[in-house]
């Protein structure tokens, strides 16, 4: 039984599921630039954490059998720090910048001159250098879109947007990854884990792994669904998914319309925390709206969610 369970990430295409739109264009990119002997067009990844956008990457990498360098955005933080990774790219290699939102601004704009110019200048002795670029493809990997240079997204010429997962798809990926690890499972799990998974394949192999954990704490090799109550009660994660401080935000709203402010206080969280994390799944499986003057409201689907857990708390 592998216990790892990130060994088992898809190597290709084929072992992808759902996105179909973004698999589609990839597929086409790929069947193109392989008869044309070119490298993979450089493209943009956006979409929402946990939808498989780093996965794609290095699937690309791997169907082009090119180098694969990957970066966190936030670590860039001075010129070198760029110049060093674009000069680390052979011709065909893939670079990848995750969170390619967290980049300077200064250094967005360096990064489409570089791509443009095909070459890098470089502080140091008496003079600059410029130094040419590999042939290289870039794939930019974003949350926010809008938070990079229009110009630098003009340079992009795919843009792959991730849509959040059916549960049809994340109960398959989950089966999948359960079956490629050797795991023991009973199939009655898969949907349970799949609907508590928010429409995101990053939760669902943590989930997964969380049942395989109490599972083998337990002294057992098969997992059933009473290891996935049991780790959903020791993480505080309810039947849809949600996790203690957006079970307390219902409990926040339910007294009647609130503002943002008074949310935030009530949590002891940031207001953008709050606008941009909390919020954002509770607004999308329509349990929160907002009114005409921004205050957040619970619909009828969250009023009738919160009631279900007050019950079960009884």
């Amino acid at each position: 039984m592998n216990n790892d369970i990130r060994s088992s990430s898809p190597s290709s295409l084929a072992h992808l599921i759902g996105q179909t739109r973004v698999i589609d264009q990839v597929t086409v990119a790929l069947d193109a630039c392989q008869m044309d002997g070119k490298i993979f067009d450089h493209s943009l990844l956006t979409g929402g954490p946990g939808l498989g956008k780093t996965a794609l990457a290095q699937v690309i990498a791997s169907e082009m059998a090119s180098d694969f360098h990957e970066v966190l955005g936030q670590s860039i933080t001075t010129p070198s720090d760029l110049n060093a990774v674009l000069l680390s790219a052979r011709d065909k290699s893939i670079v990848f910048i995750d969170e390619a939102h967290e980049l300077k601004k200064e250094y967005q704009t360096a990064l489409y001159l570089a791509l443009d110019k095909r070459k890098v200048i470089v502080s140091g002795g008496k003079s600059p250098k410029s130094i040419a670029l590999a042939d290289f493809t870039l794939l930019l990997a974003t949350t926010d879109e809008h938070c990079l240079l229009q110009p630098l997204r003009d340079r992009m010429r795919l843009t792959l947007r991730y849509e959040y997962y059916s549960d049809d798809e994340l109960f398959t990926l989950c089966k999948q990854r359960a079956l490629s690890l050797g795991w023991s499972v009973e199939n009655t799990i898969f949907p349970l884990i799949a609907i508590r998974s928010r429409g995101t394949p990053r939760i669902v192999i943590r989930l997964l792994q969380s049942c395989h954990r109490v599972c083998r704490s337990e002294g057992e090799h098969h997992i059933v669904p009473d290891h996935l109550f049991r780790a959903c009660e020791l993480e505080g994660i309810d039947h849809l998914g949600l996790d203690v401080t957006e079970q307390k935000y219902l409990e926040i709203v339910s007294n009647g319309a609130t503002r943002l402010n008074v949310v935030a206080s009530l949590l002891g969280l940031p207001t953008r925390t709050v606008s941009n994390v909390t919020e954002s799944f509770l607004i999308r499986s329509g349990l929160i709206t907002k009114d005409d003057q921004g205050k957040r409201i619970l619909t009828q689907s969250g009023q009738d969610h919160l009631s279900e857990l007050r019950t079960n708390s009884v």
